[in-house]
């Protein structure tokens, strides 16, 4: 993940889809000069580690259409 980016999630207060090796986490601080974030996963909040940016991933935001409601329209979340 470039710094720009991670900066702009761990400044955010909505929850970005962000996995470190496959472990959905939240980023708590970008340290520039370094190239890490502070991070912890979701389950294990007490469990805070300094990782690399390259480890980190965000997830594509992914759309779910509902089934067709008593409108005859879809629903859209």
């Amino acid at each position: 993940m470039n710094i720009q980016r991670a900066q702009e999630i761990a400044a955010s207060p909505v929850l970005a889809d962000v996995l470190c090796n496959g472990v959905p986490i939240y980023i708590q601080h970008v340290d520039e000069s370094k190239g890490t974030a502070r991070i912890y996963s979701l389950d294990e909040p007490e469990n805070e580690q300094e990782v690399a940016l390259a480890d980190l991933i965000e997830q594509e935001s992914r759309q779910i259409i509902l089934p067709v409601n008593n409108y005859g329209t879809t629903d859209t979340i």
